[in-house]
């Protein structure tokens, strides 16, 4: 049995096919596209995901969308009768789009399917799935339990914006909802906005800017625009929004409130900006810390779900962990709207068509290494193709080469196997560097990532070393998890460096590992697990043997703006357009200096900026 899940035409377009229940393959169409949160039908994604199991579209049994257009439109119907006549200029605007396209989805994608097998009969064979039961089968039915609690939280569903479901076996029932316009993600994501960062797109540099900043407005948000419940449960005041029926997510009153007008794209960044992130931060967290209790209380049960926008918030994640209530906790790696084909397909098998589920000792996610891969001979002929200068080496002496590269402090593009699916880079499309190094947090964001200053790196470390690195014992192999650096690992701040604020925090090292140590000694951790990705944990073990630390920084191998590199091609691109030193794809080695100077691009300028 076959079934296709499609997420499509809202943000992260997204393809992923089950064979009789096993993941066999997903792909976001961002990767091959080039286009940032592509929003567009995965006919890319699509085709890669058949051509990996070897089959046509028409042997697909059933297609499964990832929401119900139609419950969307009756929300968004509902909403404008209810603030009428307010928002009349936004209802015009979006009344044209729903009634050409958005409304008539089923016909839509059963024309882009007949792309793909003009003759092929899809009725009955597509089925829809609602939003947030297809971020809970996303959650729980890769999951490595037999039953668990599954909590969902994002901007908005149909009308869901919030769910508990709870699973066992191959059931999944929805058991609570919050619905719109009551939404922790839109309520991070007004701040996202009034803070000056793109709406879906920004809501992470909030969570890294948070660190810089006090907290002095959680209590202001909790007196005026929440009314947060002990269980978790809230509503906003919807006096200071404008999202329900205009073309902004604040307003004035919203303004008035936090100080100041709408900060500027680009504009420098102030205290009063990362005491607002650091506000919602906190009251994000207080929120999901109370549901989580509140579930763990209300169930008794031991294992938690986790899937949504909200949960790629690993900050929070880290202290639902740390938090102790749940035994363990498994969270999507395609949290957003992209996992939603993946949780569409999984619904499809599962709950439609009532098939039995296997619950392993993992998960079932395969280190989440589910996109395109190449075999060397291809690897050659393309970067031949694109004039890149490169030498073939045996695998054991590719590895020592890049061990070498990182220990001598250079930046290394790396691109191997399985492209990652979900907003992280996990080791198969990564840059990476010398965690040691006091300067590479900065060299990283402004001379190759061409980004924001304050923004933190990841480390990723070898499984059997987490520990002895970081407050953290336990697997976090899709960087979710947020713990502090190991006590033993930290270094003690002078006084005079204690009374900085903000940015000035920026520069002072904090451990041994200072590039990937936030301001406030955390570190966003992913575990690095030898049976998933054998030659990354190859590579860190590699560069262990040399340095004695086995962290490296780990960064999604792309520009600011740009997608993950899905390609050789795109990976040559972005090495000749950044400053990254060396690059390994398969067992091919390029070194910068051994490149024709007339390939090299201006990347700096070549992205929308996010």
């Amino acid at each position: 049995m076959k079934i296709v899940g499609i997420s499509a035409f809202y943000h992260d377009s997204a393809a992923a096919l089950v064979s009789d229940g096993e993941i066999v393959a997903a792909a976001q169409e961002e990767r091959f596209t080039r286009k940032k949160h592509d929003a567009s039908f995965p006919r890319q994604s699509l085709q890669f995901c058949l051509k990996k199991a070897g089959i046509g579209i028409q042997d697909v049994d059933y297609v499964t969308f990832y929401d119900k257009p139609f419950l969307k439109f009756e929300r968004l119907l509902e909403t404008y009768i209810a603030f009428a006549p307010r928002g009349f200029r936004s209802f015009r605007t979006a009344m044209p789009i729903w009634l050409k396209e958005k409304l008539f989805q089923k016909r839509m994608i059963e024309e882009e399917l007949k792309k793909e097998a003009p003759e092929f009969d899809w009725t009955n064979k597509l089925l829809f799935s609602e939003h947030h039961f297809s971020h809970a089968a996303s959650a729980f039915f890769p999951s490595p339990f037999e039953e668990a609690a599954v909590l969902t939280m994002d901007g908005a569903g149909e009308w869901t914006t919030s769910s508990l479901a709870l699973g066992q076996g191959n059931d999944l029932f929805i058991q609570k909802e919050i619905h719109f316009p009551h939404s922790l993600g839109l309520l991070y994501s007004a701040f996202t906005y009034y803070t000056g960062f793109k709406v879906n797109s920004g809501e992470y540099k909030v969570m890294g800017l948070a660190p810089y900043g006090e907290p002095k407005y959680a209590s202001l948000i909790l007196e005026k625009v929440m009314d947060l419940k002990p269980d978790g449960s809230f509503r906003l005041n919807m006096d200071y929004f404008n999202y329900c029926t205009g073309l902004t997510m604040t307003n004035e009153k919203f303004n008035r409130l936090f100080g100041g007008a709408v900060r500027r794209a680009e504009e420098p960044l102030t205290q009063h900006h990362m005491d607002l992130a650091a506000s919602i931060q906190a009251v994000t967290e207080e929120v999901v810390l109370r549901m989580t209790r509140s579930i763990a209380a209300e169930t008794g049960l031991k294992n938690l779900c986790l899937a949504g926008g909200v949960a790629l918030n690993c900050v929070a994640n880290g202290k639902v962990l740390q938090d102790g209530k749940f035994e363990k906790i498994w969270i999507q790696p395609a949290a957003g709207d992209a996992g939603g084909a993946l949780g569409a397909a999984l619904a499809g098998y599962h709950s439609f068509l009532r098939k039995p589920r296997k619950v392993g000792a993992t998960d079932a996610m395969r280190g989440s290494y589910l996109g395109p891969e190449f075999p060397q001979q291809e690897i050659e002929d393309r970067l031949r193709n694109m004039g890149a200068k490169f030498e073939v080496l045996p695998e054991d002496e590719m590895i020592d080469a890049c061990a070498s590269a990182l220990a001598e402090g250079k930046a290394l593009g790396w691109f191997q196997g399985r492209m990652e699916f979900g907003p992280r880079a996990l080791g198969g499309r990564s840059i990476l560097a010398d965690a040691r190094s006091q300067t590479m947090q900065s060299v990283l964001n402004l001379k190759v990532k061409y980004r924001e200053s304050f923004r933190p790196f990841a480390p990723s470390v070898l499984r059997e070393d987490v520990s002895d690195w970081f407050e953290l014992n336990a697997d976090s192999p899709y960087m979710l998890l947020v713990a502090d650096v190991a006590k033993k690992r930290q270094r003690v701040m002078t006084e005079d460096e204690n009374r900085l604020f903000g940015i000035a925090k920026l520069n002072i090292p904090r451990s041994e590992i200072p590039a990937v140590t936030h301001v406030d000694y955390s570190a966003r951790v992913q575990t690095v697990h030898r049976d998933t990705n054998r030659l990354y944990h190859e590579l860190i073990s590699a560069f262990k043997k040399k340095t004695g630390c086995p962290v490296l920084v780990n960064t999604s191998f792309n520009v600011r703006g740009e997608p993950i590199v899905g390609s050789p091609e795109d990976a040559f691109r972005c090495f000749m357009g950044s400053e990254i030193e060396v690059l390994a794809v398969g067992r091919c080695l390029l070194r910068k200096e051994e490149q024709n100077p007339a390939l090299k691009l201006d990347y700096k300028n070549s992205f929308e900026l996010d």
